[in-house]
């Protein structure tokens, strides 16, 4: 398995490097946005680790062009910035997880293998439709209508409706979504989870008289009709 890791700090990199290798990967360095992008594009890789402040191209502008390309492959970012919105940027890119510095290497090689096990179940799944009252979402094209109605929705908004799709009429707590949606452990300091599901709502619930994203207080969230 090739992973790249694209980080401007090279002892850093170097250290990553290392690091992952002793796990028998094999891994590519690159030291700017620009290098990143080209050997993403051109390299059959099974994950990518970028870093967020990098030279020539932004981790951001660079995971969304990373994106358009090869909409599959997980992404890890790393960063120095770890606020709700830092990360809400960092998924609304299309990150599938994020990790703040400092980190413990044991927890990076944790994440990579959740990823990398993820994205080798998927390869393998029969793709399908989720619907649910007037919602569906296509699984292969991405393509998620209300009522014939066409929404657009981020990489994350997208997967959360995807895990309420699939576990319809069951409260959702927040530590569950985090596991299950973001793969990571809820953070009682942020409040990402809340932040998203009201983006949801704005998009899916708005403008129709049913309302199927329900808050249980203190429980969590819930699809279901009124």
């Amino acid at each position: 398995m090739k992973i790249l890791v694209i980080e401007d700090d090279q002892r850093i990199a170097e250290l990553i490097k290392r690091s992952l290798e002793e796990q028998d990967l094999t891994v590519m360095l690159a030291y700017d946005g620009a290098m990143g992008k080209k050997l993403a594009i051109s390299n059959d890789l099974a994950l990518i680790i970028t870093d967020i402040i990098l030279p020539n191209m932004n981790g951001i502008d660079l995971c969304k062009e990373i994106r358009s390309i090869k909409p599959d492959i997980p992404i890890i970012m790393l960063t120095a910035l770890g606020t709700t919105d830092d990360k809400i940027e960092g998924f609304d890119a299309g990150a599938d997880d994020y990790l703040v510095k400092p980190f413990e290497m044991r927890e990076l090689h944790a994440r990579i293998r959740v990823l990398l096990k993820r994205n080798k179940v998927n390869a393998g799944t029969q793709v399908f439709l989720l619907r649910y009252a007037d919602i569906e979402l296509n699984q292969y094209t991405k393509i998620v209508k209300r009522n014939g109605r066409t929404i657009d929705l981020t990489p994350k908004e997208m997967k959360l409706l995807e895990y309420m799709l699939e576990n319809p009429e069951r409260v959702l707590s927040r530590s569950e979504i985090a596991e299950k949606v973001w793969e990571t452990t809820f953070d009682t300091g942020t409040n990402f989870i809340d932040v998203y599901i009201n983006y949801l709502r704005k998009k899916i619930d708005k403008d129709f008289p049913v309302k199927l994203i329900h808050t249980k207080p203190g429980l969590g969230f819930i699809l279901k009709q009124d």
